[in-house]
C-alpha cells in the first residue's frame, strides 16, 4: 500500500502542470499521483499520460468529462489507495525536501502506532511580483512534532486558518466521513478541510514548508475580479459549511471555537465581495445572506456576530462599508493573499 496518496485536479494546465508533478515525484515508491484529467482541451491529457508511461507505478491518470475542481477532487480520494490523501492543484508544487521529512514523519508514526487523522504543514504564498514570501505557520497555535487532540489547540491568529495547502488527512477518514464536493463549484477546498474535522480525534504539526501556493495569474479563482464575478458560489460553498454541522453538537470547545472562527471568515469574504461589487442587488445580497443564517441557525448568527471579523461587517451604511474595504486591504497586504 502506498504511503500517500496526492490527487491533482487539472483542467487545461498544460503550461504549468509539470512543476506540481515532478516536485512529486521526488517523493519516489511512498507516493500515489492522481492525475485528474477535467474535461480539459489543450493537452494536459497528453502530457498526463508521458508521465504516467514513464513512472506506471506511481502515477495514475484520470480523464473525465469537466466537473470543476470539487468533482476532480472526488475523483482522485474515489480513486485513492495510499494510507494518506492531500490534494495538490497543478499550478502549484511542493518543496521536495519538505516532503522528504513529511514522507519519513509519517513512517515513523504508522511504525510506532500512532498515525494521526491529520497531519499539518505549513503552506507559502508563492506570489508573482512579491519581494519576501509570506509564510503561513501554526506557532503558538499548535503543539510541535507530537499527536495532540483538539483539546490541546491554543490560540489561532486570524492568518492561522487550517486551509487545504496545509491538510493531508487519513484517507480513510475522508471516505468514511462521506466527504463529497459540490460539482461545477469553485471554493470548495474549504469545505475539503472544514467538514471532516469533527471526526478527526488525533492530530501532529510538523513546522515544514511543504505547499507553494502559486498566486499571479490573472483568470485564478483568488484573483480579486474572478472572486467578485463568482460571489454566488463562494456563498453557496459558505452555506454547506454551514450546514454540514450543527455546532451546538461539537462537545470540544477549543474545536466548536476554531469551526466558528472559520465560519466567520468565510462569511467575511462573502461580505466584503459582495460590498466590493457595490451593486443594489449585491448589497442585497449581503443582508440576505446574514438573515439566513439567523434564521437558519440564531446561535450560530450571534457567535458569528460577536466574533471580531463578524463585528466588523455589520457596521451600518456607507462608513462601515469603507472601514470593511480598508480593513479588507490592510489584512490582504499583511497575509499576502489574492
Amino acid at each position: 500500500m502506498k504511503l500517500l496518496s496526492v490527487a491533482v485536479p487539472c483542467y487545461n494546465s498544460a503550461a504549468y502542470m509539470r512543476r506540481a508533478i515532478e516536485t512529486l515525484l521526488s517523493g519516489g515508491e511512498n507516493m500515489e499521483i492522481i492525475i485528474v484529467n477535467d474535461g480539459s482541451t489543450d493537452d494536459t491529457e497528453k502530457i498526463a499520460l508521458k508521465y504516467r508511461d514513464k513512472y506506471p507505478d506511481i502515477i495514475k491518470v484520470i480523464s473525465q468529462e469537466n466537473g470543476g475542481h470539487g468533482e476532480a477532487v472526488n475523483t482522485g480520494l474515489a480513486n485513492a489507495t495510499g494510507l494518506y490523501f492531500k490534494v495538490v492543484d497543478s499550478d502549484d508544487w511542493v518543496n521536495e525536501r519538505a516532503l522528504e521529512e513529511v514522507l519519513n514523519k509519517l513512517k515513523e508514526l504508522i511504525a510506532d502506532g500512532r498515525s494521526p487523522d491529520l497531519f499539518l504543514t505549513n503552506y507559502v504564498y508563492e506570489k508573482t511580483g512579491a519581494k519576501k514570501k509570506k509564510v503561513i505557520n501554526y506557532n503558538w497555535a499548535l503543539p510541535k512534532n507530537q499527536i495532540f487532540t483538539w483539546d490541546d489547540i491554543m490560540h489561532f491568529r486570524q492568518s492561522q486558518n487550517i486551509l487545504m495547502h496545509s491538510a493531508i488527512y487519513r484517507t480513510k477518514l475522508l471516505k468514511d466521513c462521506g466527504l463529497k464536493l459540490p460539482k461545477h463549484t469553485f471554493y470548495v477546498d474549504n469545505l475539503f478541510v472544514y467538514q471532516p474535522l469533527p471526526y478527526v480525534r488525533t492530530l501532529y504539526y510538523m513546522d515544514v514548508n511543504l505547499y507553494r501556493y502559486f498566486i499571479g495569474r490573472a483568470d485564478q479563482s483568488v484573483n480579486e475580479r474572478v472572486m467578485i464575478s463568482r460571489i454566488d458560489q463562494q456563498i453557496r460553498v459558505t452555506k454547506l459549511m454551514i450546514e454540514s454541522h450543527n455546532l451546538m453538537q461539537i462537545k470540544c470547545k477549543k474545536l466548536r471555537n476554531y469551526m466558528i472562527k472559520y465560519l466567520s471568515m468565510m462569511m467575511v469574504i462573502c461580505t466584503v465581495f459582495l460590498i466590493k461589487e457595490g451593486s443594489e442587488e449585491s448589497l442585497a445580497k449581503k443582508d440576505e445572506l446574514w438573515n439566513d443564517l439567523k434564521t437558519y441557525n440564531r446561535w450560530l448568527y450571534k457567535q458569528i456576530r460577536s466574533h471580531i471579523l463578524g463585528r466588523s461587517m455589520n457596521m451600518p451604511g456607507k462608513f462601515g462599508r469603507r472601514v470593511i474595504e480598508v480593513g479588507y486591504n490592510i489584512a490582504r497586504r499583511i497575509y499576502g493573499f489574492n
